[in-house]
């Protein structure tokens, strides 16, 4: 059937059932609707359907698997993956429902919701969810993937909280789907991100957070090897309740920043401490002292500044990024750093960033699900910002950083770090623990033997 036929057909049979709009490549609001926040993989569907719930979803997803076409999901557009160029792109960002339930401690939120709403949200009630360093990123996605955030060490991955998801499978089928009623697919979704359908609603537990000890300090670039150096030693003695990370950021000349940061090279470190201030301040102060800071702004804050900490840009961008697992941190693989993108470096990158892990995230809490590689300690990841029209030096950069830390890589790779540039078998297999691709695989085979949700890091069937 060539895409004429099956989009009249879909225009003839769907289109009026749906509550939410349809457009066409050249239609009013066709750009709206594709937009996405990583404009790397910018999306040129077919057709693209503003859904407005699941009734919605079960009908495009039942005409796609009929027809064989593939389908992606849209709520943000944070990663980039595969372009749904041909396809039917679902955005859900209509689907906005939230709920807090006090008593239970839980959150209830459609496929459209962002971290930012569910802060706010429950913040009212003392709780907090795992969200990651952003606001504006969605919950549904980012949970899907795993989820390693401000509060990572201390209570785990977002994904280990999840209780209930609503799923479309590819079949049209609604489907709610709990570790004890349908286990298998429950451990296959919170790790498979969008390959076994389309999560419409997710139920997850909050976490008695309301305030933490964080912030950024931003030391001077030059300092690069000193900071690295003092923080390689201080992660290996510090309590599961610090989570931090620290970044080599090239800072462009935006009349926003502050004058000491515009167009600078800086260290970025972020901190976001769940104990006393006092008690933060003394564990902090190895890293203080590494070198002279630009800013210093951790400080006690309400969790729904959280946001504050990583300084996440909000505005849509061209990001190419790639990253990988760290083994450990040695003075050698610290020093490898610090060649690739400190101050002597000529780096394109805009990033550098190194994130610590262990603690809660090592460990399985609650129903088993399918993220993976929980013994590394760190992920390593390069970010630059690159245009349609020029993206060549960021790539060679980026495909430098995995040949030079290969030595201290398990060559394996953290799913929701995986961009555009990384959506071969390879890379999403190596998103994974041993054994647990191939039932992935089998799973999959199951529930999508046609593969319409392809558009994606692809877990293809038998």
């Amino acid at each position: 059937m060539s895409d004429l036929d099956w989009i009249e057909r879909f225009d003839a049979e769907v289109r009026p059932h749906l509550e939410g709009p349809v457009h066409r490549p050249g239609e009013e609001g066709y750009d709206a609707e594709r937009a996405v926040f990583n404009v790397a993989a910018e999306h040129r569907p077919a057709l693209v359907v503003g859904v407005t719930g699941s009734t919605d979803i079960a009908a495009v997803v039942r005409f796609a698997g009929t027809h064989g076409v593939p389908l992606a999901v849209l709520a943000t557009g944070h990663t980039a993956s595969v372009p749904a160029d041909g396809g039917i792109l679902i955005n859900t960002s209509r689907m906005q429902e939230l709920h807090i339930d006090q008593q239970r401690r839980t959150a209830r939120v459609e496929a459209g919701v962002r971290w930012g709403c569910v802060i706010n949200d429950a913040s009212r009630y003392g709780l907090a969810p795992l969200n990651g360093s952003s606001p504006t990123v969605g919950v549904v996605g980012y949970t899907l993937g795993g989820g390693a955030g401000p509060l990572g060490r201390a209570f785990g991955y977002a994904a280990d909280r999840v209780r209930e998801l609503e799923v479309v499978t590819a079949d049209g089928t609604m489907r709610r789907v709990t570790p004890d009623d349908d286990p298998e697919l429950y451990w296959g979704l919170l790790g498979g991100k969008s390959n076994f359908g389309v999560v419409t609603a997710l139920e997850f537990e909050l976490v008695e957070v309301s305030r933490l000890y964080g912030g950024g300090i931003f030391f001077p670039g030059e300092h690069a090897a000193d900071v690295l150096h003092a923080y390689r030693q201080w992660v290996t003695d510090i309590p599961d309740e610090m989570s931090t990370s620290v970044g080599l950021l090239r800072i462009p000349p935006d009349p926003a920043m502050p004058e000491p940061l515009r167009g600078q090279f800086v260290v970025h470190l972020r901190v976001a401490y769940l104990g006393s201030a006092e008690e933060g301040a003394r564990l902090l102060a190895p890293l203080r002292e590494s070198a002279p800071p630009i800013f210093d702004m951790v400080m006690e804050m309400p969790y729904t500044q959280v946001h504050t900490i990583h300084q996440d840009p909000t505005d849509p961008l061209y990001l190419l990024d790639r990253g990988t697992f760290l083994r450990e941190l040695d003075e050698a693989a610290v020093d490898a750093m610090v060649e690739l993108a400190g101050p002597a470096s000529n780096s394109p990158l805009l990033l550098l960033e190194l994130r610590h892990l262990g603690g809660a995230l090592t460990r399985r809490l609650g129903p088993p699900n399918a993220v993976g590689n929980r013994e590394w300690p760190f992920v390593l990841s390069g970010v630059g910002v690159g245009t349609p029209a020029g993206t060549e030096a960021i790539e060679e950069n980026l495909e430098l950083l995995l040949k030079r830390m290969a030595p201290w890589s398990p060559g394996r790779s953290f799913l929701n770090f995986l961009g555009h540039l990384d959506t071969g078998p390879d890379s999403v297999r190596g998103a994974y623990d041993e054994g647990d691709y191939e039932r992935l695989v089998a799973l999959k085979t199951i529930h999508d033997p046609k593969n319409i949700f392809r558009v994606n890091h692809n877990i293809p069937p038998k």
